[in-house]
This record gives C-alpha cells, structure tokens and sequence, in this order.
C-alpha cells in the first residue's frame, strides 16, 4: 500500500501538483454521543493530529457543518459546536450544510477553490454518513478525494472498517508522506 500511495504520489505531483486541504465534517457535539468512545478518542486523536500537520505545512483546515431545526442542531447552539478540544481556528473556512452531502447546496466548491485545493483528505462523522456523501459529492466536482483511515467515525466500528476498506482509505502516515513531499 506505501509503495502504491508513492507511486501515487509522484504521478499526481508531476501532473498537476498537490495542492491539499483538510475538510472536518460534522464533530459537533450533537452527534459525537452516537460515537462508540474509544472510536471517539481515536478518531479526535488523528483528526487533531490532520489539522496540526496541514496548519504546519501551510494548508487549509476546512469545518463543515450539519445544521438541522429537526435534530436540534442550529448555529449558535452548543450542540451545532465542535468540542473545544478540536484544534480548529476561528480563521479556517466554514461551511454549513443542510444535506449529507457537503457540496449540496452549499458554498464549499468555492471555498475549496478559493483556497487553491485540489486535492482533498477527508476527517469527521459519519463514515456511513455525511463524510461517503461529501467524499461521493467530492468526487462529482472533479477533485481528487481520500478517506483518512482511524479520522472517520461512525456509530457502528464495524460499517466504519468497512467503509475505510471499501474506499480505500489512506493512513496517517501516507497522509503525512503526501503533505510533506507536496511542498518540494
């Protein structure tokens, strides 16, 4: 798997260059009780762990939102928050959806352009959920997309296994191997 994500990689780099961001979907408070907790600690653990890496490297961190007046979840309401132990900034770009899917409807096509991204790493609930859809909607609007491995959560470990191996998922390590060799 190493060696088919350098061979990646370099391809990608010589044909267009990497130009990664990191999209956070959907850790708001609402939603992280449905988490099994040691997915929970595991998945914040790297998803803290991606923000530090591409904020070192000088990319984007990218917040999207799932509001819904059904599930009670509304911007400024402590459930429509992501916890204060996420190591996002004021400063990173959100993005707020009403649908699964994070580009439906919303502005993020633009914001990930405005940024100069076109490759994008995806972290954030749920694996089943909003992160596929997000990752499926990626993948409509021509960017290059990747599942990170142990940074998607959903509400059954097992669907989750399923969806990293069915889709691919990259690694931490890989992620990082790809960030760092993105900037030469």
């Amino acid at each position: 798997m190493v060696s088919s994500a350098i061979s990646f990689s370099q391809d990608v780099k010589e044909q267009a260059g990497i130009k990664p961001a990191l999209l956070v979907i959907d850790i708001q408070n609402a939603f992280l009780d449905m988490i099994p907790e040691k997915d929970k600690e595991m998945g914040m653990m790297y998803i803290n762990a991606l923000i530090d890496l591409f904020r070192s490297n000088g990319y984007p961190v990218i917040r999207v939102y799932h509001s819904s007046k059904e599930y009670g979840v509304e911007e400024g309401t402590e459930r429509f928050e992501f916890p204060s132990t996420v190591l996002i900034k004021p400063e990173d770009p959100r993005v707020i959806k009403t649908y699964p899917d994070g580009f439906n409807k919303t502005d993020l096509d633009r914001v990930i352009k405005e940024t100069g991204s076109n490759t994008l790493f995806l972290s954030g609930l749920s694996a089943v959920g909003c992160v596929l859809a997000t990752w499926i909607g990626a993948q409509n609007n021509d960017y290059r997309a990747f599942l990170v491995k142990d940074a998607i959560m959903s509400h059954n470990s097992e669907y989750t296994d399923n969806v990293e191996v069915m889709f691919d998922a990259v690694s931490y390590d890989v992620v990082k191997m790809i960030i760092e060799s993105s900037k030469n």
